[in-house]
């Protein structure tokens, strides 16, 4: 569905939101309120709310990781297993 079909006046929530809450959720399809005529909302289902959150998380870590690769802050792949194997050898001493 595109989203330019699926955008709503605040009065159509007030008014239907029982069935704007099982639209969203059976189209799996954000709906844009507006509140006198501009975007001001977006309903979403709560299964795409936690998947996008989900994914937003992902794209900071990798953001991170790629600044701290950029500033030298990393460890081969050699250095990290020597050191979990010296970290595995003074806890058996």
């Amino acid at each position: 569905m595109k989203l330019s079909k699926s955008v709503k006046p605040i009065s159509y929530l007030k008014q239907h939101t029982a069935e704007a809450i099982k639209t969203v959720h059976e189209n799996h399809s954000p709906m844009v309120i507006t509140q006198n005529g501009e975007a001001k909302a977006v309903l979403i289902d709560i299964a795409e709310y936690e998947q996008d959150q989900e994914s937003f998380a992902m794209l900071k870590m990798i953001a991170q990781s790629r600044a701290g690769y950029s500033s030298g802050q990393y460890k081969t792949v050699k250095k990290v297993f020597s050191d979990i194997r010296k970290s595995i050898k003074s806890t058996q001493s």
